[in-house]
């Protein structure tokens, strides 16, 4: 797999785990405040409803403290409940345990009125008179349920005709008459006190029309009327749950962390590993490379960028070697070819220097013909190397091959009919951009080996023709052909077809390299195909010069 591919991988998994963690606390986070709302609204219905209902059966929030503290052990909430005018009735966390935590108040808040409105909707007497006998009854009532409630007794409340509860003033006469008698005493004699102070509704609610008070405005004389006796409305606060339930969201929070960082760091470690690991390697076949270590090579796995840069890396060791390689072979050769004639010229040298031989004409021939191959092979070693360095001259221009095959053939007739082979041309008009000097010394070379190659009565054919947008140009001989094994030495250097063949028939052995490389320099290539004792056969394809 890709390094990049394992790079992006692990960085997707570290993504994907730490969204999964994200979602998977923040989902169950909103699922536990859902929980905790909805737990916290019903709680709050709960509580509201009872205490609702006791303001109204009781008449005062006088003993209210038991029920709020047995609401709050239901719950499993804190319950805060204050009345409108500030005084704090009950509060459980406080009440329960003097010396536990106080919790923190929450956000839900539940309003407690035990005080009845007044509806006149249903009646068809006088709404006033109505009114009036409604607040009468129910003052006196209140008044009773609370001296009740002051003593221990539960009073009974039913409900009203019109929205106003009533109370049961024989509620206590079975258990405690002289209780009952007492309460109902206090409760009726306060109430008539009262009456004188309060004043008549239907004064109250003069309008236009004295006689035709409104319902809404009798409803709201009977209210200010019944704030004196009736309990207060209150708000009851809840506070938080179970205080370990808080405490709940840091351990997944920490887990889901931890979670991600070990994917992290092993997934980290595991590609680090293999990425430093090859890495290291690199390095030290590097550093035994630049040491001169040329046999040192890295082992591959994979197809990695890792994997493709060790390749590389052996790639260019092959290639060093070789060239080293290529570089000792050339001076052993250049050696072995300039060390032969030589020796001869010294000896012959120091021949005539000794007087051992008399100087003659041909002696003087000889020498001066072999002072000229050695010339030869010293300039064919500096075109070589020019023409590999890149530094090789080139003056290109529009050349016809067809004509410039004619000229060869022109130019190597008088060899070929002193050896007697046919040297035949047949060429359609093919023009490229070239040098057409470098080029007739590449003709010229294989048309020399093509010769030294057949045998009297042979033939040599040089072919043009045009393929696409190529040019091909064969020399084709019916000589003795090359070895299969031989094939793929053909453009080595100082390579000869027959190693026992001498100078004067084997050449320097360096033409056909200077004729790749001359090719090669042209956007051409070269090929070689030949079978022994039936001929070889030299194809160059050249591009075509555009039109």
């Amino acid at each position: 797999m890709s390094f990049r591919l394992r790079v992006l991988g692990l960085v997707m998994l570290v993504a994907v785990s730490a969204t999964a963690a994200t979602l998977w606390l923040v989902l169950r986070q909103a699922s536990r405040q859902i929980d905790e709302s909805g737990a916290a609204a019903a709680s709050v219905d709960q509580v509201t409803t009872a205490l609702t209902d006791y303001g109204r059966r009781h008449g005062t929030w006088e003993g209210v403290r038991d029920l709020v503290v047995r609401l709050g052990v239901q719950t499993g909430q804190r319950i805060h409940l204050v009345a409108e005018s500030g005084w704090v009735l009950v509060d459980t966390d406080r009440e329960n345990d003097p010396d536990r935590r106080v919790r923190p108040l929450g956000t839900v808040v539940g309003y407690v009125n035990p005080r009845p409105t007044l509806n006149l909707s249903g009646a068809v007497a006088d709404p006033a008179a109505i009114a009036a006998k409604e607040l009468y009854r129910y003052r006196t009532g209140v008044r009773f349920a609370a001296c009740l409630t002051r003593n221990g007794v539960e009073p009974i409340q039913t409900p009203g005709r019109f929205g106003v509860p009533e109370y049961d003033l024989a509620s206590a006469a079975s258990t405690n008459p002289r209780l009952n008698r007492s309460c109902r005493d206090q409760a009726t004699q306060s109430e008539q006190a009262s009456t004188a102070v309060l004043g008549d509704l239907s004064a109250a609610c003069a309008v236009d029309d004295p006689s035709e008070p409104t319902d809404y405005c009798l409803a709201e004389a009977f209210n200010a009327r019944i704030a004196e006796v009736a309990p207060e409305p209150a708000r009851v606060i809840l506070g938080v749950g179970d205080e370990g339930d808080r405490a709940l969201v840091v351990g997944p929070l920490l887990a889901a962390a931890a979670g991600v960082a070990a994917v992290a760091i092993v997934a980290t470690a595991l590609l680090s590993h293999r990425v430093l690991r090859p890495i290291g390697i690199l390095t030290a076949a590097s550093q035994r490379l630049g040491r001169g270590d040329l046999t040192s090579r890295v082992p591959v796995q994979g197809n990695d960028e890792i994997a493709v840069l060790a390749r590389s890396f052996n790639r260019m060791a092959d290639s060093l070697q070789r060239g080293e390689e290529r570089q000792r072979r050339l001076v052993a050769d250049v050696a072995h070819e300039l060390r032969t004639p030589l020796a001869n010229l010294r000896g012959y040298l120091e021949a005539l220097s000794d007087g051992v031989i008399d100087p003659d004409p041909e002696l003087f021939a000889s020498l001066h013909e072999e002072a000229v191959l050695q010339q030869r092979i010293v300039d064919d070693l500096q075109d070589l190397a020019l023409a590999e360095a890149g530094s090789l001259a080139y003056h290109r221009t529009t050349v016809d091959l067809a004509e410039l095959l004619e000229t060869c053939r022109t130019a190597h007739r008088a060899g070929a009919d002193a050896a007697g082979v046919t040297l035949e041309v047949g060429a359609e008009p093919v023009t490229v951009h070239a040098d057409p000097d470098r080029l007739r010394q590449v003709v010229g070379n294989l048309i020399t080996n093509a010769l030294r190659a057949t045998a009297q009565g042979g033939r040599v054919t040089l072919t043009l023709r045009r393929e696409g947008d190529s040019a091909v140009v064969q020399v084709a001989d019916t000589g003795s052909g090359i070895a299969p094994d031989a094939l793929p030495y053909v453009f080595d250097r100082f390579w000869r077809a027959d190693s026992a063949r001498g100078r004067q028939t084997g050449g320097s052995g360096l033409g056909l390299s200077i004729v790749r490389q001359i090719v090669t320099d042209h956007g051409g290539v070269i090929r070689v195909a030949s079978q022994p004792q039936v001929g070889t056969t030299f194809t160059i394809t050249l591009p075509v010069r555009p039109a």
